[in-house]
């Protein structure tokens, strides 16, 4: 018995490492969220796990590691082992702003991750309360023009998108607007209803209540097309501003190193899963945009929102110490 258990260890030794992605998983796989419980990767983890526990044929769990903008948590999966048993929620700040805004980062996100597929991209519009004057993008850019800094755009924080997308959008239209930063998108929502703000560029999904309850006014949307959820509602490209084009987006990584065909049951499991009508209401619906796609496809958007991001940073000299 134990002569035969070792020479089986020893064939095991000896076959290729690929061999072994036909049984994988052979145990439950971690997804790591680098964000709070309750937040929309978090969300969007728990929806897209629960579903394609069922095709792979093993639990996945969510394991919440917030922090630093995300940059433990992308941390941890960048240091894990490279079996596909510990995976992460690759959001956009990690992976393609924090490397510009942060003097020190310990990892690379070209380098030290696998893409496996993208998630989901999620819109961002531009609201004002109904009492201000501003009815249309042109008012606001007039406004700006005539007196440069009596504007103030509220974000959810240094280096978000409701920053970045704000930061971006002054630099195509050549205009000055105070960036007012907040501990978070709820605050920054609150101090935009109270009048505290003049404007802000808010995920699409939590600034839709306030317009549908006549409390804030879309001026634009920053999706490519115009979406479902605000039809009347121009995009950025529409009003003549086509780089001030931006997604708050998420997908699946693993670390670097990963087997091919690994990567490509992952992928083609959560590609079966976006593709479930439930699963399609739940992202589109909020006014969001569904991903899937090739590893390959989102290794290159990765690398292009790296490059668009880091001239943003730069012309607006962003910084986090």
């Amino acid at each position: 018995m134990q002569r035969r258990t070792f020479v089986q260890l020893g064939a095991a030794a000896l076959t290729p490492l690929a061999a072994f992605a036909q049984d994988y998983p052979a145990k439950p796989v971690t997804v790591v969220v680098s964000f709070s419980a309750g937040g929309n990767n978090d969300i969007r983890a728990r929806q897209l796990g629960q579903e394609v526990s069922k095709l792979i044929g093993q639990s996945i769990i969510v394991d919440n590691k917030p922090g630093a903008s995300g940059n433990i948590g992308h941390d941890f999966v960048a240091r894990a082992a490279a079996d596909g048993y510990t995976l992460g929620i690759g959001a956009m700040g990690p992976l393609a702003v924090n490397p510009s805004i942060y003097p020190k980062m310990n990892f690379d996100p070209q380098k030290d991750f696998t893409p496996i597929v993208l998630i989901e991209k999620a819109p961002l519009v531009l609201v004002t309360r109904v009492d201000k004057p501003y009815k249309s993008l042109a008012d606001v850019i007039a406004a700006a023009k005539a007196k440069p800094g009596s504007l103030s755009i509220g974000n959810a924080g240094t280096g978000g998108a409701h920053h970045l997308s704000a930061e971006l959008f002054k630099q195509q239209a050549g205009v000055f607007a105070l960036s007012v930063p907040y501990k978070g998108g709820g605050p920054a929502s609150n101090a935009l209803l109270s009048g505290e703000v003049d404007m802000m560029f808010e995920q699409t999904y939590a600034a839709l209540p306030s317009i549908q309850a006549g409390k804030t006014r879309p001026l634009a949307v920053t999706s490519e097309k115009r979406l479902p959820s605000l039809p009347g509602v121009p995009t950025m490209a529409e009003l003549g501003y086509p780089k001030a084009t931006v997604s708050n987006w998420l997908g699946l990584v693993g670390p670097k190193g990963m087997s091919p065909a690994t990567v490509k049951k992952l992928n083609e499991a959560f590609n079966k899963v976006l593709a479930m009508p439930d699963i399609k209401a739940k992202i589109a619906g909020p006014g969001n945009e569904i991903g899937g796609g090739t590893p390959e496809e989102f290794a290159a958007f990765i690398a292009a929102e790296n490059r668009k991001w880091a001239d943003v940073v730069k012309t607006a000299h962003i910084r986090m110490e």
